[in-house]
């Protein structure tokens, strides 16, 4: 099997590295091979996503992604952008579903800033679909108004779309997905003000009959937001389209204390992923040895078991990492007065310490 490296920007080289170290241990035939991605490709070859490194993201079986970004690279036009990245791999590998579990360890209730009643026990699955919606629907860009209050005046226009072909093969994922869980489904949408969200919630409604045994409701992504600070506890599988789903998971991953700890999967119809934590590149702590590498680490695990078939392994691994945290181990995200506050080199040795 063979696993495309890209370590990026930022913490990006430090947490992927513990991230490898962990696999080594697992002695797992792998084929690793390592490109610049994001900023540091730009500084190499003078863009973000290189031909070279799109090539190698295909023919492997799996990306392994670290972070991109830095503010350095503010002032660059957009299609140079560190981030520009992660939309371009998401095109090019046909990545349509984005999984992001936000999972409440009991040793780190106390990390949430909601009450642990309300948090104890939280494991919500977000699927969010990637290539639709209005960061990549056309037209797009910037003009002068010609109708409205402010005819003449500069504005920027983006395209909200989904057709349902796009609606349909995320909602099966959903359904899939909950079928091995809970068996509830929450669609997530803006119907009562967008077209684009009622097409969602028609598709999402007809899907829902092909699985009589998962509860499907409806929710506006508005009350989403509040449901989610309020009673988290509530959903199971939620999905939603790409730009309410990027602004629901980063809450979700809040809840549970630290957006350090917590994984995702992006996937294609071959099961071929993009794995990376759901944060991001964190220049400001770069070098510093301050990263929490745990979700990198979880990303590591979810790779082996959605897109290499080594479920086992993952397993081991999500052990490994809940044994650190019962022992007390921390990163200074989430060290709270009475446990050992470690490094990111530190965190990643524990766990490979606990796999062995």
């Amino acid at each position: 099997m063979k696993v495309a490296v890209l370590p990026g920007d930022g913490i990006g080289p430090e947490i992927v590295a513990e991230a490898l170290k962990v696999l080594s241990v697992l002695d797992l035939k792998l084929e690793l091979e390592q490109a610049d991605v994001g900023g540091s490709a730009y500084e190499s070859s003078g863009h973000p996503l290189p031909e070279a490194t799109a090539r190698l993201a295909q023919q492997a079986d799996a990306v392994l992604f670290g972070a991109v970004g830095d503010w350095k690279y503010d002032n660059l036009e957009r299609s140079l952008r560190p981030e520009q990245a992660i939309l371009g791999l998401r095109k090019t590998l046909g990545l349509y579903a984005n999984f992001r579990p936000a999972i409440c360890y009991p040793e780190l209730t106390h990390a949430s800033s909601l009450k642990p009643e309300l948090i104890g026990g939280l494991d919500i699955l977000i699927i969010r679909e990637l290539t639709g919606d209005i960061y990549f629907g056309q037209p797009k860009g910037r003009r002068t108004a010609v109708d409205g209050p402010f005819i003449g005046a500069e504005e920027g226009f983006d395209t909200m779309r989904y057709t349902r072909p796009e609606i349909e093969r995320i909602m099966h994922t959903a359904f899939k997905a909950a079928e091995k869980r809970s068996q509830r489904v929450t669609s997530v949408d803006k119907s009562n003000v967008l077209e684009t969200s009622q097409l969602w919630r028609d598709v999402a409604t007809e899907i829902g009959k092909a699985y009589p045994h998962v509860a499907l409701d409806h929710m506006y992504v508005d009350n989403a937001a509040m449901q989610l600070v309020k009673e988290p506890k509530k959903f199971d599988v939620l999905v939603t389209g790409n730009m309410f789903g990027d602004i629901l998971s980063d809450e979700a991953a809040m809840l549970t204390g630290s957006i350090g700890m917590l994984p995702s999967a992006s996937l294609n119809a071959k099961n071929q992923g993009l794995y990376e934590p759901s944060h991001g590149s964190a220049p400001d702590i770069a070098g510093k040895g301050l990263a929490n590498p745990l979700a990198t680490i979880l990303s590591a695990a979810m790779m082996l078991r959605f897109s290499l078939n080594m479920p086992a392994q993952a397993d081991r691994i999500e052990r490994a990492v809940q044994k650190v945290l019962a022992s007390g181990l921390r990163t200074p995200d989430i060290y709270s007065e009475g446990t050992q506050r470690v490094g990111t080199v530190q965190m990643g040795d524990a766990v490979v310490a606990a796999l062995k």
